[in-house]
């Protein structure tokens, strides 16, 4: 679930590679003037045939297999209610504690094997944050590493030990081994799933871009719900933890028959290799293309580089790109805390916990037509569209406060979180689109980054967050509202982005056409005085 927004959390990431063959090629992809380019060449073997339906639906089912990853923690550490004999005295030990304590629920999770109550809770809150830490790690590690050495091998590995290390989760003797196993498992899902949406777009032709980019999400979401109904099955944590894994097989063996993505064979320089790749693709769609020459490029790869160190710096020296880091960085941050926190929550909410689980993965489905249909409206835009949503996420959590706990009717406090899961859901879309058009070309990458490690802060945190319910039964919505309100109010200080030019430059963005946030004498004192220092 994680990973969502793993899966969700993945989206971001995407950007985070380089796609060559879009609108604004990396310098290390400089073309010669004879052959065709990689676009036309995907028009001629075919933008999204047979053969690359059949990849990346693998692609997407290997969705299906994080997802259950990301939200395996909010089943297989389900806190029975339990009865301690003699409250009265003080247990000297956690021994003399074990011996006291009676579970009265039927339920089989490491909480109930290891006793994971009382002092000893935070360890669940714990796993699941360690989870979300290694997909902080996966995301940058992974990335670069598939920029250097290729989309499949990366891809391939990382599925491989991630199947290895959640069979440890299964099998594992003791909570510290299941807790470095948790560690180990987010590392590889973060890593390969943004490897995997990368190469969702990269087998096919640009116009499927934003297709398979919301097959992608929604394929996660599903996931999520499926794990809920697998979870109804199969309730004996172990039982559980290595069903969901073993999906993990049978879609290594598939990715196996997956060919390295001739996108990046073609920004490496590497062309006669992308146009076996070109002409096998259109060969299995039907598409003979035994003549395909691609464009010859030449490689400058040293300038990327130095590109990316300055970007990063970039982000803090130059003042309208400081002002819309810092209120990107935030909005990020809460619509992961807010989005994972009501999610690990589901099974500590009233009725079933599988169905709730189960629900929270489907309620994310018309989250993406209304993403797509308000952002394209003038009068709702990007901006206004994130800043609603988070503020209408926020409203439902701070509606829960007033709900009784175990009410019957329409209205109740589960409802009242599903609304606020649909909503945060919404905003999470918004904000990916968003954020890559706030930022010029040369920097989008290394901007996109830095968001994306203040979301798996969000995420870090978020496992700790319903635990908060011990303080308090409406804290976590107390929480979550203050979050999904500041975000949204915080947003609208960021300028549209709709039908309006995307800038390329650090210096266009000094462009009257270019909105900026915060706009002010003093900015613009400042942005002059940025310019004179780097002329």
């Amino acid at each position: 679930m994680t990973q969502s927004r793993t899966r969700k959390r993945a989206r971001i990431t995407h950007s985070s590679l380089s796609l060559c063959g879009g609108d604004a090629k990396p310098r290390s992809c400089l073309s010669a003037p004879f052959g065709m380019d990689l676009e036309e060449a995907l028009q001629v073997v075919g933008e999204f045939g047979p053969y690359q339906k059949r990849a990346v639906a693998i692609l997407l089912l290997t969705q299906v297999y994080m997802a259950c990853q990301s939200m395996l923690i909010v089943l297989i550490g389900s806190t029975p209610h339990y009865r301690i004999e003699q409250q009265d005295v003080v247990p000297s030990s956690q021994q003399e504690l074990i011996q006291r304590v009676t579970f009265t629920e039927d339920i089989d999770s490491i909480v109930t094997e290891w006793f994971l109550i009382k002092q000893q809770a935070y360890k669940v809150s714990l796993a699941g944050s360690l989870f979300f830490a290694g997909l902080l790690v996966g995301n940058i590690v992974f990335g670069p590493l598939s920029d250097r050495i290729g989309r499949r091998p990366v891809y391939l590995t990382g599925l491989f030990f991630e199947v290895i290390f959640g069979y440890v989760t299964a099998f594992a003797p003791s909570y510290e081994v299941f807790a470095v196993s948790r560690l180990l498992v987010g590392l590889m899902n973060g890593g390969i799933g943004l490897v995997c949406f990368v190469l969702t777009q990269e087998y096919v032709g640009k116009s499927y871009w934003a297709m398979t980019g919301t097959l992608t999400s929604m394929t996660f979401a599903i996931g999520i719900a499926l794990f809920g109904a697998l979870g109804y099955f199969i309730q004996p944590w172990r039982s559980l933890a290595a069903a969901a894994n073993s999906s993990g097989v049978l879609f290594f063996l598939l990715s196996v028959t997956l060919p390295e993505s001739p996108r990046w064979l073609y920004c490496q320089g590497q062309t006669q290799q992308a146009e076996e790749v070109l002409r096998y693709i259109g060969l299995r769609n039907g598409n003979a293309a035994n003549n395909l020459v691609l464009q010859r490029i030449t490689t400058a790869k040293a300038g990327n580089h130095d590109n990316r160190g300055a970007g990063v710096l970039q982000l803090v020296l130059h003042p309208v790109l400081r002002q819309r880091t810092m209120v990107l960085m935030y909005v990020w941050y809460a619509c992961s805390l807010v989005y994972y926190g009501l999610t690990l929550g589901a099974s500590e909410m009233s009725g079933s916990r599988y169905m709730n689980v189960a629900m929270y993965g489907l309620v994310e489905l018309p989250a993406y037509p209304l993403c797509i249909y308000f952002i394209n409206k003038h009068w709702a835009g990007r901006r206004k569209s994130m800043a609603s949503f988070l503020c209408l996420a926020g409203s439902a959590c701070l509606c829960t406060m007033f709900i009784p706990e175990n009410t019957e009717t329409l209205v109740s406090v589960s409802s009242l979180a599903l609304l606020g899961k649909l909503m945060v859901s919404a905003a999470f879309n918004i904000v990916y689109i968003y954020t890559s058009e706030l930022y010029p070309t040369v920097i989008r990458n290394a901007g996109l980054g830095v968001c994306s490690m203040s979301c798996r802060v969000g995420g870090i945190l978020a496992p700790f967050v319903p635990s908060m319910r011990a303080l308090h039964t409406s804290m976590p919505f107390t929480v979550f509202c203050l979050s999904g309100l500041s975000a949204g109010c915080v947003g609208l200080l960021l300028p549209e982005t709709l039908d309006k030019p995307s800038a390329e430059t650090l210096e266009e963005l000094s462009s009257p056409t270019h909105n900026r946030v915060l706009e002010s004498k003093a900015l613009l004192y400042e942005d002059d005085k940025w310019k004179s220092n780097f002329k």
